[in-house]
């Protein structure tokens, strides 16, 4: 690959974040949003976090893919936690300490 191609492939996605996010921002930004789209746009940041977290619970690659107990158990403990506390530190905290002490007794 030559270096006219990767910096062709950088400005063509440079150009496509721009126009979603200019579409976004720039059309509708200073215009009022209906309550339903507000509701859905509070929740997004909390949807991003599970969503890159999960697959590595259950397909981790350092298991070649295959559900590994120790974390699947991890993972569960930090949601029960941060359910239970209201905390999504806490959570993490509860979680990443259990799994370190799986990883210790395995």
């Amino acid at each position: 690959m030559s270096d006219s191609y990767i910096w062709g492939i950088i400005a063509v996605m440079g150009l496509g974040t721009y126009l979603t996010r200019f579409l976004f921002i720039g059309l509708i930004g200073d215009r009022p949003l209906p309550a339903w789209v507000l509701r859905h746009l509070r929740y997004t940041a909390v949807a991003i976090l599970p969503g890159l977290v999960a697959p590595l619970l259950v397909w981790p690659a350092a298991t070649g893919g295959t559900p590994d107990p120790v974390r699947l158990v991890a993972g569960a403990a930090a949601l029960g936690v941060a359910y239970w506390r209201g905390s999504m530190v806490q959570g993490v905290l509860a979680g990443a300490s259990l799994f370190a002490l799986g990883q210790i007794l395995t």
